[in-house]
């Protein structure tokens, strides 16, 4: 069988050497500054821009006229109509919110926000619910 590699293979055997960079002059070396400290020699000592300041940026112009503004309107919440009409189908059909949110693939939360008027209605979670409790629902969110 020929060999894959024609002719004579050889390892190179020379040492490798890393060597590290030298420390640079300007860089401080604590017992050289306590030294220098000690005898009364001159030790030259630089604050760093911004050094010790934790403040806040002055706010933009624009974000102070976003504050000015009107504020916008509040999110629309479930309607009563609509909270009543989850509870009695859920009830009718002998289901606990735990067991409803299962269904619709929800957390048992969304479920009770629901049923509490306290959350913001989305198309897609009341169509889940229509489907399963089968009960209408979408046409009564702002009323």
């Amino acid at each position: 069988m020929p060999s894959r590699y024609p002719g004579a293979m050889t390892q190179d055997w020379e040492p490798v050497v890393i060597h590290k960079s030298k420390p640079k002059a300007h860089e401080r070396d604590p017992k050289a500054v306590n030294q220098a400290l000690r005898t009364g020699a001159p030790v030259q000592t630089l604050k760093k821009a911004e050094a010790g300041s934790n403040k806040k940026a002055a706010p933009v112009v624009n974000a102070r006229k976003l504050d000015e503004a009107a504020e916008p309107a509040a999110l629309d919440r479930v309607s009563t109509e609509v909270k009543q009409a989850i509870q009695k189908a859920r009830l009718g059909k002998k289901m606990s919110q735990a067991d409803l949110a299962k269904q619709i693939n929800e957390r048992p939360q969304v479920v009770q926000e629901y049923e509490n008027g306290k959350a913001v209605p989305t198309q897609a979670v009341l169509a889940k619910m229509e489907k399963v409790l089968g009960v209408k629902l979408r046409g009564k969110i702002g009323k």
